[in-house]
């Protein structure tokens, strides 16, 4: 672990080149600063002697490099959308989409999860399963439990 000292003056050296590759990478700045902090936390932490200020330099570049493409193939980055871009989409809600959706949270837990995770997130049934750690074949099952009692809440006829 190194000294507050050590970290301190290597923050303050590097920090805007870590800061404008994460900006590179990402195109984001809440994500860029939380893996500058990730980084950062990193020197802090190893015990990797560097032979001069070029190896910290390549070093630091290296893993802020890692760390923004370990982002980018995350599966939480993969299934989100930021706040800015979903405020810049217009929403028309109708009478209808809102009593579906009260209707889906009206559901038993087990039920509203899969349902918002299928119809809402656009997950499959195996990675409901994995999520919510079930059998595949139990969230197939919530699904179309929760899809018949939806029919009923909503009026429609149940078939079978």
């Amino acid at each position: 672990m190194r000294s507050e000292q050590d970290v301190n003056t290597t923050i303050d050296q590097y920090a805007d080149t870590v800061a404008r590759l994460c900006m590179v990478y990402l195109k984001n700045p809440a994500d860029s600063e939380d893996i500058s902090q990730t980084v950062f936390l990193k020197y802090a932490l190893c015990d990797t002697v560097f032979e001069s200020e070029e190896h910290k330099k390549a070093w630091l570049i290296r893993v802020t490099v890692n760390a923004c493409r370990d982002l980018l193939k995350s599966f939480f980055h993969s299934r989100t959308v930021s706040l800015d871009t979903l405020l810049q989409c217009p929403v028309e809600t109708t009478d209808s989409s809102r009593e579906v959706l009260e209707a889906v949270l009206a559901l038993p837990k087990q039920y509203r999860e899969v349902i918002y995770l299928h119809y809402y997130e656009g997950y499959t049934a195996p990675e409901i399963g994995r999520l919510l750690k079930k059998n595949t074949n139990t969230v197939y099952t919530l699904l179309r439990r929760a899809k018949d009692i939806l029919k009923v809440s909503l009026g429609g006829e149940l078939n079978g």
